[in-house]
């Protein structure tokens, strides 16, 4: 997109629409752009939109979404675009056929996105190093537990049991698997996934189980004094300059830290700048909660797992 919608809230809370031609935007100050990044829109569809600057290898600043209406006019088709909605049509099947499906999080991402293998020595390092909550200030958690990350007893997000006669029922059908890759294009494509009374497991023994639309919640919907787990889902707008923290689009308030398992999950995820998290979807298994002051929310990866994060890049 050339063009993108910017809107503008008053102290009065009075709302201005603003339009922003992408070769003035990419021209403000970096304080500017960071500003105003997570309050683009299409000026067609009005979905939540991007902004991603130049690149180092020559590639045009530009304005995008994850979010185009499909009969909008910005919505240009790709490759990549076409795979997301071949994701979305098939998750959208298993729906309507299976009574439950079970997050396969160990699953591969496609061939269509080259990620590097983690090593044995990266994925030990990944899953016991706790991220270092010493002082975020207003950004950050500095009064998380004393061993840092989040505590996390199994019962805090054990589902009620269902009946013996249900489960019964339910375990002798087969039930399908998905990994997080099909499962964000599917969200990221709006389908009744999010929605949808549909049990999903969160692990492969099938002890914990959820309806979908309680599982699986927008960044924009994060609610810190909801104390069980879920799969957070959106897009996310920018990193901190050191990218130790990822700010989703779908909401100003709310940040990620990755301070901790930054070097293996870009390494994961073949991103070399700030540019390759700009515009991308994300999706991950974690605890919402605020900050010290309670002044943001922070959204926290499950014992910093790898395999309970996947974020899907843009293809230039």
């Amino acid at each position: 997109m050339l063009d993108a919608i910017c809107e503008l809230t008053s102290e009065q809370g009075e709302t201005t629409r603003v339009t922003y031609q992408v070769f003035t935007f990419a021209r403000m100050p970096e304080e500017d752009i960071d500003r105003l990044r997570q309050r683009l829109f299409c000026p067609a569809c009005g979905g939540r939109a991007y902004f991603r600057k130049a690149s180092k290898d020559g590639k045009a600043a530009c304005f995008g979404s994850r979010y185009h209406r499909f009969d909008c006019i910005e919505f240009k088709p790709s490759a990549q675009k076409s795979r997301e909605e071949q994701d979305a049509i098939e998750v959208h099947q298993q729906l309507v056929d299976a009574d439950a499906l079970m997050i396969d999080f160990s699953l591969k991402p496609s061939k269509g996105h080259s990620i590097k293998a983690k090593s044995k020595d990266s994925v030990a390092h990944t899953q016991h190093k706790a991220v270092n909550t010493a002082d975020y200030s207003s950004n950050s958690v500095s009064h998380l537990a004393t061993s840092g990350g989040v505590q996390e007893a199994g019962a805090d997000y054990r589902t009620l049991q269902p009946a013996n006669g249900d489960i019964q029922k339910t375990q002798a059908k087969r039930v399908p698997s998905q990994g997080l890759e099909k499962l964000l294009h599917s969200l990221l494509r709006g389908s009744d996934l999010a929605s949808s009374d549909l049990w999903v497991y969160t692990d492969s023994e099938r002890k914990y189980r959820w309806r979908a639309k309680n599982l699986f919640v927008n960044f924009a919907d994060a609610d810190p004094s909801d104390h069980k787990p879920h799969m957070y889902w959106g897009t996310i707008s920018h990193t901190d300059p050191t990218m130790s923290w990822l700010n989703p689009a779908d909401s100003k308030d709310i940040g990620i830290p990755i301070d901790g398992i930054k070097q293996p999950l870009l390494a994961q995820f073949e991103i070399e700048d700030k540019r390759g998290l700009e515009g991308a979807g994300l999706i991950l298994f974690g605890k919402c909660f605020w900050n010290k002051e309670k002044t943001r929310k922070i959204i926290q990866l499950w014992n910093n797992d790898l395999q309970r994060i996947f974020i899907s890049k843009l293809e230039d």
